[in-house]
């Protein structure tokens, strides 16, 4: 074939090609999670390891809750309890990533992450749901991913994800908190314009009534050679950048004693 007319029929080919894959990737996107969306579903855990909301906007997943920030099109925080018997390895097919329908303005769609640079980076990681295949497709909601530097992610970010499982084991379950720093001027990707940010932030608490013991990270968004352990912070540090109070619930005297200090004995 002429070369002339070789060229337009490649980029008519390729053009076609990727208009029908992203309207299969939508079609797919209508299997939503079948998992319930109500006030009462997180009735497993006490309420009151739930961090205050900067934004007033709740949303209750039946594995785990956050608030929203629709300025910055992605959670503040989220926050679940992860159980020793939680923990397994199902090989679950991966599933697409999918707006929340219960944010009511509208989480950021997946195509704000399409050659960003950055991954789509689950808050509830998807190891931490795999004994349930709902539970797993519930972490790939939209409003469960931030943009994360690839290094940070597949790196030291990982290594704390799979320590903390450890802990759910070693401790019974633990509660997690976590999320991005959300502030003025970060830059931003896509047409939703999700923000970036500089530093993720990851609090675990030891709930058990022998435990009652915090460790919390705050680690920048980039590659490092670093322990996790390096960036172990006080709760309160957490505070004053993220503007959310943890433990509000609990009495000024347990407040202080879990959110004041860094003490890693026992992790």
């Amino acid at each position: 074939m002429n070369r002339k007319y070789l060229y337009p029929l490649l980029i008519i080919v390729v053009t076609a090609a990727l208009y029908y894959g992203e309207k299969y990737v939508d079609k797919k996107n209508e299997d939503y999670p079948k998992t319930s969306s109500t006030n009462n579903s997180y009735s497993e855990f006490d309420d009151r390891f739930l961090p205050t909301s900067t934004t007033g906007v709740l949303v209750s997943h039946q594995y785990f809750t956050l608030s929203y920030s629709e300025d910055h099109e992605q959670a503040e925080w989220v926050a679940y309890e992860l159980k020793k018997s939680q923990i397994k390895n199902s090989d679950f097919k991966r599933p697409y990533f999918v707006m929340d329908r219960s944010v009511a303005s509208g989480s950021a769609d997946w195509r704000s992450y399409k050659n960003s640079g950055y991954d789509r980076g689950h808050l509830v990681p998807a190891a931490d749901r795999e004994f349930d295949y709902d539970a797993y497709h519930e972490t790939f909601l939209t409003s469960n991913i931030s943009p994360q530097n690839n290094e940070f992610n597949g790196g030291v970010w990982n290594k704390l994800e799979q320590k903390t499982r450890s802990w759910a084991k070693k401790y019974d379950g633990v509660f997690v908190i976590t999320g991005g720093v959300l502030e003025d001027g970060l830059s931003t990707i896509g047409d939703d314009r999700v923000s970036v940010p500089k530093e993720f932030y990851k609090i675990i608490f030891d709930k058990r009534k022998d435990g009652n013991k915090v460790i919390a990270f705050l680690i920048p968004n980039a590659p490092t050679d670093k322990s996790f352990y390096d960036y172990t912070v006080s709760v309160d540090e957490i505070e004053a950048k993220t503007g959310i109070d943890f433990f509000s619930q609990f009495s000024k005297t347990v407040q202080e004693n879990l959110e004041s200090g860094v003490d890693r004995k026992g992790w």
